[in-house]
């Protein structure tokens, strides 16, 4: 049964740091490109940061671009999402998802975490 586990949002004040983390199961992880979503409240679920199977490609939306970072251990079959220079306007649910093609439709999808910046 394939699980993606996200972890490691909450509160942080505007200007500071979060380590997200999604565990994944029940598929091979090095095959597939991993992805964080975001999506806040009244708006649709966005495109945060992409990153290949093996990490060699990786993509960012712009208005992400130089605060936040993604990388990826296969060997522990888990991807992350360092975020930095929060902004409140990086309020949302971060998902996890991942997909057979780097930079087409998932295929599996985490159940979010909540980051919310606020002071």
């Amino acid at each position: 049964q394939v699980h993606l586990a996200e972890s490691g949002g909450g509160l942080v004040q505007p200007g500071g740091s979060l380590r997200l983390s999604c565990v994944a199961s029940g598929f091979t992880f090095s095959t597939y490109a991993m992805s964080w979503y975001r999506q806040a409240p009244g708006k649709e679920r966005e495109l945060v940061a992409s990153i290949s199977n093996a990490g060699a490609s990786i993509k960012y939306a712009d208005s992400v671009k130089g605060r936040f970072t993604i990388s990826r251990d296969n060997a522990k079959k888990t991807v992350f999402l360092q975020i930095s220079s929060l902004k409140p306007e990086d309020t949302a649910v971060y998902y996890c998802a991942a997909g057979i093609v780097y930079l087409w439709k998932p295929e599996y999808w985490g159940q979010g975490t909540q980051v919310t910046v606020s002071s």
